[in-house]
């Protein structure tokens, strides 16, 4: 499986990016794909999650209510809306598959993931 995850750039505070991550390859047993972010100096971090079929979705607390996660299985792509952001969400993101059953207990740990995409920087000038 390969991740492909476009999007990242220079916003301004107060402003929305949207990233996507296109899967290809042998997606059929993926169970779900998440976003993570990374600043330089600190571990990865969680920020959100999706199982591939189902509704339910996970966030991390720092980005509830201002990013909105969601998928389009046709084209095996999921996206992450990022409204309302501010300096400190500037991190190179990276989206996430995986193929082991998603749970709230281990989908926020990168150990849950199989496959990795290349990253996408976003930066938030305040």
């Amino acid at each position: 499986v390969q991740l492909q995850a476009s999007g990242g750039g220079l916003v301004q505070a107060g402003g929305s990016q949207r990233l996507s991550c296109a899967a290809s390859g042998r997606t059929f047993n993926l169970s779900g794909m998440g976003w993570f972010r990374q600043v330089p100096g600190k571990e990865r971090e969680f920020v959100a999650a999706m199982p591939r079929i189902g509704t339910i979705t996970f966030y991390a607390d720092s980005v509830k209510g201002r990013f909105t996660i969601s998928r389009d299985n046709a084209e095996n792509t999921v996206y992450l809306q990022m409204n309302s952001l501010k300096p400190e969400d500037t991190a190179v993101y990276y989206c996430a598959a995986a193929v082991e059953i998603f749970s709230s207990v281990t989908v926020s740990s990168e150990g849950h993931y199989a496959y990795w995409g290349q990253g996408t920087l976003v930066t938030v000038s305040s």
